[in-house]
């Protein structure tokens, strides 16, 4: 059994925050091939369609599809904020190795 990935109380205020949900919109969270290390993630504002998993709390949702969700079984999405910069982070229990930019992975 696949666990879904988990989306934390952090994430789901930031979102809040932009106002995501209020525009229609949630948190794509995608993997596409490609990036230095086989995989990348691409995070992004974006409508919910008919073939995604939906993940809500605090009234805002994060969206996977259904191509990429064996990649992040059991994944935890959260926020960061940091010297270098506030942004989403995922970690991947599936990733066997990562790309210092934090979006780039290989299984």
């Amino acid at each position: 059994m696949q666990l879904p990935p988990k989306v934390t109380d952090r994430a789901f205020a930031r979102l809040s925050e932009i106002g995501a949900n209020a525009q229609g919109q949630a948190l794509r969270i995608a993997v596409e091939g490609g990036g230095c290390s086989g995989f990348q993630y691409e995070i992004k504002l974006d409508h919910p369609t008919t073939d995604d998993l939906i993940l809500e709390g605090a009234g805002e949702k994060v969206v996977v599809d259904s191509v990429s969700l064996p990649f992040l079984t059991g994944a935890t999405i959260d926020f960061t904020e940091e010297l270098i910069g506030a942004r989403f982070v995922i970690d991947n229990p599936n990733a066997t190795s990562s790309c210092g930019c934090g979006t780039s992975f290989s299984m």
